[in-house]
This record gives C-alpha cells, sequence and structure tokens, in this order.
C-alpha cells in the first residue's frame, strides 16, 4: 500500500519546516559519534579509572581493554509507583545480560519519577509537567561520564519515558532501546470506578466506599490499566521503534517479561558502536518516526498530555511539531481502539485482542506509517509487527500479528474502523487555540454554546458545585492554569463534577489553559489553550456570562463579546503560584516556560533560540 497522501504531505511539510534545526542536531550527533569507536577511549587514565573503580572484575577488565560495549542503564524505578516497582530487579538481569554478550553494563543514574494519580488536585500535581523536563536533565547528568556505547532507559509513566526520550536525544549519538514493566491486572472495571466518583462528587457515598473502589482498580504492581498517558507511551514507543516488538503490554512478574528485559540489553550491545548494527537514537528519532508516533497515538485515542510531549520531544532531535500538523492527521487516521475512556476495556483487553503488532500492521498496510524507519530490532517498520512468546524450551521468539482482532468491540482492523478519524481537533478563535480530545465525547456533545462560568483554580469550581451554585448550561473556564502560571497541573478531578452536570441534561463544557489527563474525555474540553492567561492570553479578558462557544467539529472557540467592550476589558491578574509542596524550586521553570504548542518547554534551547 503506497504512503497515504496527508500523511506524505504533513511529513514533507515538518521536514521542509525543520530542515536548518534538524541539520544542525544531526552535525551534532555525527560529530559526536565520529570522535570515536569507544566514547571512553577519549577519558584520560585517572577519568577512566574513577568510571571502572566499583566494578566486578570481569567488567572492569573489559572496560580496561576497550574491547567491548559498556551498557548505561538510567532507571525511573520507585516502588510507590506501582508502574515502576516492577523496574527493581531490571539492572541485574541487564548486567548479567550483558556480561553473556561480551558486554558490560553500569547503573548510570536515576531519575525522579511522580505519579500523577497520587498528586491530582494537590499542590504536587504543579511539578508534574516541570518534572520531564528535570527527568530529561537528570538523564543528561547519568550519561554526562562519557563512560558508554549505549543505554537502556527504564520507565513507563506520563512525564518519565517523554523525559527519558528527550535526555536520550541529547545524547543522539548514543544507541537506546526503551524498557517497560507491563501492566497490572485488570480490576475493578473503570465504567464501575467512575460511577462511584460521580456518586461521591454528589455526597451519595463516603470516603470508605470510594476508597475501596479505588483500591480495586489499583492493586497490584504494574501499570494503571486505562488507556491514559502513561499507556500511551508505551504505544508510541512501539511505533518508533525504540521498544522490542510487543514488549509494552506484557504482564510484570512473567517469565515473558524477564526474558524481553534481557534482550533488551542484548540488542543494546548489538546496536552499539561495536555492534554489527550501529543505531544511534539521533538518527532513529527523524521526522517519520515523529509522524508514525502522532499516527498511533490518533488511531488509539490516545492522551491530549502527547499535544505537549511530541511537540518537545520533536524539538530535541531539531524537529518542529505543530498542532496543525495533529489536526490534519486526525481528519484521515482512522480510530481502531476502544479502551477506557473512549471504550468499557483496558489495555490487558486490547492485548489479548491482538496488541501493538495487530494494531501497527493494520495502520501500515492502510498507508498511514511510514514502514521504511530504523527501529532497535532493525530496519523496517514490519518487525513490530510481531508479538513475542516463549518457545516450548523457554526460548524468546516472535510471530506474526493476528490476522483477525480476537474482541472487534476493543480492536478493529483498518477496513472496518470504530470512526473514520482520529480522536484529536484543534480549535481556534477569539480565546486563543486550544486541543480537545474527541474520541471519548459523543457527536451530539461536541458543539456547545453557553454563558460563561470564570474560576481561577478547580478548588473554585468545585466549591461552587457544592455549594449548589453550578448548575445549568455553561462553559466551564478554569484559568491561571498554564505552565507559566502554576505548572499546568492536571484538572482530572474536574472530571467527575462536570459529568454530573451533564447527566442532568445540562449542555457543559471546559475551557482552560491547563491540562486534562489522559483519563479524561467524556466531556468536551478544549484545553491547553495557548497564550495562556499568565501570558496574557484572551482567558484573562473572559466574565461570568459571557457567550463562549466550543465546537470541536468546525474547530471553533470563541466568545460573543463586542470588539469595543473586550478590548476595554482589563486582563484578570493570576496568583501566584510560589510556595509549598517543593514549588518554590521551580520559580525559573514556570518563568521559562514555552507555549503549551511548542511543548511548554522550561529550559531555552540553542537549536530554538
Amino acid at each position: 500500500m503506497p504512503l497515504h497522501p496527508v500523511v506524505s504531505a504533513v511529513t514533507a511539510r515538518i521536514t521542509e519546516r525543520s530542515a536548518p534545526t534538524r541539520a544542525r542536531y544531526l552535525e551534532q550527533v555525527r560529530a559526536a559519534a565520529a570522535r570515536g569507536r569507544v566514547a571512553r577511549a577519549e577519558l584520560a587514565c585517572t577519568n577512566l579509572a574513577h568510571g571502572f573503580a566499583a566494578s566486578e572484575p570481569s567488567s572492569k577488565l573489559r572496560l580496561k581493554l576497550l574491547e567491548a560495549p559498556n551498557l548505561a542503564i538510567v532507571s525511573a524505578y520507585n516502588d510507590m509507583l506501582s508502574a515502576h516497582q516492577p523496574l527493581a530487579g531490571y539492572p541485574r538481569w541487564i548486567k548479567e545480560a550483558a556480561q553473556a554478550a561480551g558486554a558490560s553494563a553500569q547503573f548510570a543514574g536515576g531519575v525522579p519519577a511522580m505519579c500523577d494519580g497520587v498528586t491530582q488536585g494537590r499542590p504536587g500535581m504543579e511539578l508534574s509537567l516541570f518534572s520531564r523536563d528535570v527527568i530529561a536533565q537528570a538523564s543528561a547528568v547519568a550519561l554526562s561520564h562519557a563512560m558508554f556505547d549505549a543505554a537502556l532507559y527504564l520507565g513507563v509513566c506520563d512525564k518519565i519515558v517523554p523525559g527519558l526520550l528527550m535526555g536520550a536525544l541529547a545524547f543522539g549519538h548514543l544507541p537506546a532501546v526503551f524498557v517497560p514493566a507491563g501492566p497490572m491486572p485488570s480490576g475493578l472495571s473503570n465504567d464501575e470506578k467512575a460511577e462511584v466518583r460521580k456518586l461521591y462528587a454528589q455526597g451519595l457515598v463516603g470516603r470508605d466506599v470510594l476508597l475501596e473502589s479505588e483500591a480495586q482498580s489499583y492493586h497490584a504492581p504494574g501499570t494503571c490499566t486505562f488507556y491514559g498517558t502513561a499507556n500511551s507511551n508505551q504505544l508510541m514507543m512501539e511505533a518508533m521503534g525504540l521498544h522490542l516488538p510487543g514488549a509494552a503490554f506484557v504482564p510484570p512478574g512473567t517469565p515473558l517479561r524477564e526474558a524481553l528485559t534481557r534482550e533488551a540489553a542484548r540488542v543494546a550491545v548489538e546496536i552499539s558502536a561495536q555492534g554489527p548494527r550501529f543505531t544511534p537514537v539521533g538518527e532513529l528519532v527523524d521526522e517519520r518516526a515523529i509522524v508514525n508516533a502522532v499516527v498511533v497515538l490518533l488511531a488509539s485515542g490516545g492522551s491530549t498530555n502527547h499535544t505537549l510531549h511530541l511537540p518537545a520531544i520533536a524539538r530535541m532531535a531539531g524537529i518542529a511539531l505543530d498542532w496543525d500538523d495533529f489536526a490534519e492527521l486526525s481528519a484521515v487516521v482512522p480510530s481502531l481502539m476502544r479502551v477506557y475512556p473512549n471504550g468499557k476495556a483496558d489495555v490487558n483487553h486490547f492485548h489479548a485482542a491482538g496488541g501493538c503488532g495487530f494494531l501497527l500492521r493494520e495502520l501500515m498496510d492502510a498507508g498511514l506509517l511510514h514502514p521504511d524507519v530504523a527501529t532497535v530490532f532493525g530496519h523496517g517498520l514490519a518487525r513490530q509487527c510481531r508479538s513475542p512468546a516463549l518457545d516450548a524450551d523457554g526460548r524468546l521468539a516472535w510471530h506474526d500479528a493476528i490476522a483477525d482482532s480476537a474482541d472487534s468491540a476493543v480492536l478493529r482492523g483498518s477496513a472496518a474502523p470504530f470512526t473514520p478519524d482520529g480522536g484529536l481537533r484543534v480549535v481556534t478563535g477569539k480565546l486563543g487555540r486550544a486541543v480537545v480530545k474527541v474520541s471519548a465525547v459523543p457527536p451530539e456533545r461536541r458543539r456547545v454554546t453557553a454563558p460563561a462560568r470564570v474560576f481561577d483554580s478547580q478548588d473554585a469550581l468545585l466549591a461552587a458545585f457544592r455549594d449548589g451554585t453550578l448548575d445549568g448550561n455553561m462553559v466551564a473556564v478554569v484559568r491561571g492554569q498554564g505552565p507559566r502560571a502554576n505548572g499546568m497541573p492536571e484538572l482530572h478531578q474536574l472530571t467527575p463534577t462536570l459529568s454530573v452536570l451533564q447527566d442532568r441534561g445540562h449542555a457543559v463544557a471546559l475551557v482552560s489553559d491547563g491540562r486534562m489527563s489522559g483519563a479524561s474525555g467524556k466531556v468536551l474540553a478544549a484545553i491547553h489553550v495557548c497564550p495562556e492567561a499568565a501570558d496574557g492570553g484572551a482567558l484573562s479578558r473572559v466574565r461570568d456570562g459571557d457567550l463562549i462557544t466550543v465546537d470541536a467539529d468546525a474547530g471553533v472557540l470563541d466568545v460573543d463579546v463586542a470588539p469595543d467592550e473586550w478590548a476595554a476589558r482589563a486582563p484578570a491578574p493570576v496568583a501566584p503560584s510560589d510556595f509549598g509542596c517543593g514549588r518554590e524550586l521551580f520559580a525559573g521553570a514556570r518563568q521559562n516556560a514555552g507555549r503549551a504548542d511548542t511543548g511548554a518547554l522550561s529550559f531555552p534551547h540553542p537549536l530554538w533560540n
């Protein structure tokens, strides 16, 4: 199947737009790769001795003689995040596998990893987006010793995988393999969990009932099983060829998961500069790989958080990705997945129905993915359209993805999609520019025109609901939530409240310069509005009662106020977010934060200055 003309045109536009910065980036990558076959050969003897002083004898010998690759392990392990707790044992497996392949491996460094699920609605959530950039910087610190010839990145969740990839691209001359942990077993159904949340929001059940419901949902090691940002990360890593094929959703604590982790180390040796398939990550992540990630995100109804993360990742590789690229691709990429919040199933059901290999093959066969790309497992995206298994002797093997979906209510082929287009829209107008995830919003609820109810915090909206003053048709405007204001927290805790109002028959929408979780979606929400209120954006001029239109299908985000009156309005002040829960340490990040549509980076980057 030839490449779809829109995919081809968007890729060509990105390539042309990015030509100067991509050329500068690749020049740096190739210069670093050319300096020496083994990076640590450049180190003085004192430097090198420090680097291997604590190594075991066999590794120390290899490191002295410069005869074999040395792998860096960069891990986001902690045992509070259920998704990252399984990573504890990975370094030992990787070191053993590296030794068996004639190489060595060192734990180069850890990076922070926070859980958005724990910090939802709390002050800690104001650190969440910026933690992505801290993770990128921490990855750079881990690799700064120039001891390594390839790297394995251990991480799963929301800001963590984007941050790790951003850090990896800063060392683009090094090959990179991303190593996931897999989902927890299915627990209480997502629909049941959502219903209890709505009952609690109305005061109809107590905290004990809510806590028991949540504990039945999030109940074991592994990634949360709804299709939010964490699992969107995993699917995109598959599409970009940075995972071993089919590694994303193999459960933790299984022989197959251990085998995949050990194999990841062997592959990292193979793609190092000393191996037969040298594959620097800066070359692998090109314009085609970025477009493939966007397409898979759209086809799967993935998290809107990636309208921030993918532009940020792309910029680290010198690639300029724009929201218009998302929107244009969304118009032609069919929806092939129905996993909560876009359906009733979870990622375990998706994996059982055919999983990543099936989805990638269907999109590639429809001409919607670039097939001629590099992957860590070899050239060509067809290598990713397979599923791993252990054979009768316990050896790792890959098999072609199944021909037909095992559950068409969860996963479909491109010939019979759930909808002919993807789940993302870009809306523009007098209020600025925003993104809307429509994959879980019924068509009849994708256009709302209603009076504004304006709030300067999510707590203020929740208080109005508790007081009984939030009722009727409305567009809730929650402003001062952008990266420059307070770090752009997720507003996911508003979903049950707004859902209750919608269930009462009211037309409801949300407009905000903040974020919504990848788990949100049943209420029409225009988010990431930019410019944000703290940066002079139009949201700062909205007043209660202004008639606002959010039309996802027509791409409209507008307010009906007479031009003279609008121009005369003074912007409402944005309350500072400065002290408590470490927020004072991120004042510089807020001051430096860029626009949402360019990735909301909190540090300047020389390619873009």
